[in-house]
């Protein structure tokens, strides 16, 4: 089976809100085996609906609707598929006794347009809508299926999971699973180039390369009718895959390098302070996202100026005269200072040129990571390149995969 999904309502063209239901529909109906090829936007017109709904009919068994269900004029999405099909609209009793009985409860009063929303169209399934007034509807007819919700999140959201995926599942005999592979430290270009006879050869699992902000991911797709047997050639292909470019490999799915580090940090008992020049306490804020953080971070200073760099931690005079604040030296004190003064075990240290002008005669985007922990202190040199932004986000996961390898006992990357 193979669905469209259709947002019907011009204020989703007016971009006065995301259509964020189609991406949550997508997501449920991959891990019911159901492809989505196409999703379709229309605005609150009765003739160009008409032409969506006869376009998608040409290329999906399941059309999937969201909007269009409510009281007034301009809400004609169930309509118009009634007109398409040959049917009428027909009252569901629930629905109204639903409707009555809330303007009941809240005291207000219910205007005639309000019992529209009790419509449904002719011999459908209805789904009830727990969290509003309007019902869906499935229409099995024609050798397709039409499935109809609210467009409000709060609304369409439950009723999708409670009701009609149930429904999907029971026609739909295949299983799909994703699995999401996440890789820093290799570009798009030379993670393809390094597995592009796999890609060449997908047919099922399927592999989908992404660039993420500063990473990489590879979505393996694969489809069975048995769950088991779908886990089994996700592990084949992802086996493939490690044997490659696994040293790049740090996560899965929803994983992000802070959040990774986050956990390693908590497991070995460890904590971390930040010393952050040209990042400007972006490292620290990232790892106060997650609760807890104070287990592992004990700590963190902004060190803009040379005079905070000298000052408070204790970057030699002559180091900043001679080598520079932008230095591998000028890094190893940071990190081994804001290790000390903050008590804890790891220290990591930014600095450099996030642009847009040069700095002490280095270009734009060179940057260096300081690492301490009770072996020492040593510094990383990078050049990035980009927007200002780009290259802070880029020091600050450069950094947090430099905690990573460390804490893990990997061997650090080429740099």
């Amino acid at each position: 089976m193979n669905a469209e999904i259709i947002a019907v309502g011009s204020e989703l063209l007016l971009g006065q809100i995301a259509n964020t239901n189609a991406q949550f529909i997508s997501e449920h109906l991959a891990s019911l085996g159901i492809d989505v090829f196409f999703h379709t936007v229309c605005g609150d017109n009765e003739g160009r609906l008409i032409d969506v709904i006869k376009k998608a009919e040409t290329r999906a068994d399941l059309l999937i609707f969201t909007g269009g269900l409510g009281p007034t004029k301009d809400d004609l999405t169930k309509e118009t598929v009634a007109n398409v099909l040959g049917r009428t609209l027909v009252t569901d009793q629930d629905a109204m006794d639903s409707i009555l009985e809330y303007f009941k409860v809240t005291g207000r009063k219910m205007t005639e347009n309000n019992k529209k929303q009790a419509l449904v169209v002719e011999g459908c399934q209805v789904l009830p809508n727990h969290h509003g007034m309007a019902p869906g509807m499935i229409v099995d007819a024609n050798h397709h299926l039409y499935l109809l919700m609210p467009g409000v999140p709060s609304e369409m959201k439950p009723m999708f999971l409670d009701f009609a995926t149930r429904f999907l599942a029971r026609r739909n005999e295949e299983h799909i699973q994703s699995r999401v592979l996440r890789f820093f430290g290799i570009g798009e270009s030379q993670l393809e180039t390094e597995i592009i006879d796999l890609i060449d050869a997908q047919s099922n699992p399927t592999i989908a390369p992404l660039a993420k902000e500063s990473e990489v991911t590879l979505r393996l797709t694969a489809k069975h009718d048995q769950v088991e047997q779908v886990e089994e050639m996700l592990d084949q292909i992802e086996a493939k895959i490690d044997a490659r470019v696994g040293q790049y490999l740090y996560g899965y799915n929803e994983d992000s390098l802070p959040e990774i580090v986050f956990e390693l940090l908590r497991k070995k008992k460890k904590t971390i302070a930040f010393a952050e020049s040209l990042t400007g306490g972006m490292a620290a804020d990232w790892m106060a996202e997650y609760p807890g953080a104070s287990s592992v971070l004990n700590g963190g200073i902004v060190s803009y100026s040379n005079q905070v760099k000298e000052h408070v931690l204790l970057v030699p005079e002559e180091v900043l005269h001679t080598d520079g604040a932008v230095s591998a030296n000028c890094a190893k004190y940071m990190a081994a200072s804001v290790r000390k003064l903050c008590n804890s075990d790891i220290g990591l240290a930014f600095t450099g040129v996030a642009g847009p002008d040069k700095s002490e005669g280095k270009t734009v985007g060179t940057v260096y990571i300081g690492f301490a922990d009770e072996n020492g202190s040593e510094s990383y040199r990078f050049q990035f390149n980009g927007s200002r932004r780009k290259i802070r986000i880029q020091s600050t996961k450069t950094g947090y995969d430099i905690v990573r390898r460390h804490l893990n006992n990997l061997p650090l990357l080429s740099h």
